[in-house]
């Protein structure tokens, strides 16, 4: 069986924690935030898990996380 190649964009984007699930950043910070609210700021700035939906699909592309 040869190895299996990591999708890079992926690596980037996504850390497994200890229990196995999926790390994610959030979209929409990167500009026009004058016109969002501090509240939603806060919410968008913190780290979220991988929907259950999809992490079969992330590990499909980290073999080796």
């Amino acid at each position: 069986m040869p190895k299996l190649k990591t999708h890079s964009g992926a690596a980037k984007r996504f850390k497994k924690t200890g229990t196995g699930k999926f790390k994610r950043g959030q979209s929409k910070m990167r500009h026009i935030l004058t016109s969002k609210a501090t509240k939603t700021k806060k919410k968008l700035g913190k780290i979220t898990l991988v929907s259950v939906a999809d992490t079969p699909k992330v590990a499909r592309m980290l073999p080796y996380a």
